[in-house]
């Protein structure tokens, strides 16, 4: 019996090593190493895991990297991190708080008065959240910081965007929008609180497919992606304690935040996408979207429905 235990406890830790070792293999990496010195660049959530790397990387590029942060004594700590890694001094931190439409609004007229240019933005800020807490918008706090805050921010930038073309928005999206559903008559989520984060993730996609048709022949280009199940804070957000204890037993196999960040990075600064839009990536590779992700009739009529609900018409 206790050879046959020990043949077992073998035969689960080769299983295990050969997981490990798939999900860390297959894992994309952005091998362009060109620089960015001249671009600026927008990262948002950028005081910690995917926004942190990724705004690290695109700093030791040379780019001139704003950091838009909810808090300002994280942002000026990971400001401090990055400019000593990198050697860049041109990092800013200046506050956004995608819970409410006052602060993208400043924020926004903030980069208007001093930016002259933004090459890219990189809509990476994200939170999971399944209570049924309303910001002072009127809107649910996981479709406004997951979705209707990063729409009325890159809305209100576009401008700036197509003036600089050509130039590119990355939105981080997640393979869980394939679990979301698209309802007008209850798009601000008031009921079903679990599905929050999926329907805001089906949305970024949604909307990006949109933003790839909008603006055709600009010199913008639109993309999304899935990060990977990355190992962040989020997963302390999550307030399933079955849930949570399954995904702690599994840490060692979800990608670290570098990681996470690649295809972000890509999606930035990669030649290979300088002319793609409208597309969904992950692990630095075009990815198979499911029909209702790129319906166009809905991706329009979700634009036109956000647009009255951030107040923008």
């Amino acid at each position: 019996m206790l050879l046959v235990a020990f043949i077992v406890i073998l035969i689960i830790i080769k299983f295990v090593i050969i997981i490990w070792t798939y999900c860390k293999v297959s894992s994309g990496k952005c091998k362009f190493s060109g620089h960015l010195v001249g671009k600026v660049v927008i990262v948002t959530g950028a005081n910690s895991g995917i926004g942190f790397e990724t705004a690290k990387d695109l700093a030791q590029r040379g780019a001139r990297v704003v950091l838009a942060c909810r808090s300002l004594q994280r942002g000026a700590c990971a400001k401090q991190i990055i400019e000593t890694s990198s050697g860049n001094k041109d990092v800013r931190v200046l506050q956004l708080d995608l819970e409410s439409f006052t602060s993208i609004r400043k924020f926004v007229d903030s980069i208007y008065e001093t930016e002259k240019r933004l090459d890219v933005l990189i809509n990476n800020a994200g939170m999971y959240v399944t209570d049924n807490k309303k910001t002072d918008d009127g809107v649910l706090r996981g479709m406004q910081i997951n979705y209707f805050g990063p729409f009325l921010l890159t809305s209100l930038l576009l401008p700036l965007l197509q003036k600089s073309a050509p130039s590119r928005i990355v939105n981080v999206s997640s393979f869980l929008h394939t679990l979301g559903r698209i309802d007008f008559d209850n798009l601000n989520m008031e009921s079903c609180k679990h599905q929050v984060y999926r329907n805001a993730k089906l949305c970024t996609v949604l909307i990006t497919t949109e933003l790839g048709r909008r603006l055709k022949g600009t010199g913008v280009t639109a993309n999304c992606l899935h990060p990977g199940i990355v190992n962040t804070e989020m997963i302390s957000n999550l307030n399933n304690i079955l849930i949570l204890a399954v995904l702690r037993l599994f840490q060692s196999f979800f990608k670290n935040s570098w990681e996470g960040a690649q295809t972000s990075i890509y999606l930035a600064v990669s030649p290979d996408v300088e002319k793609v839009s409208g597309k969904y990536f992950k692990d630095c590779h075009l990815a198979e979207l499911t029909p209702k992700a790129q319906n166009i009739d809905v991706a329009r009529k979700l634009w036109e429905v956000s647009e009255k609900i951030v107040k923008l018409k």
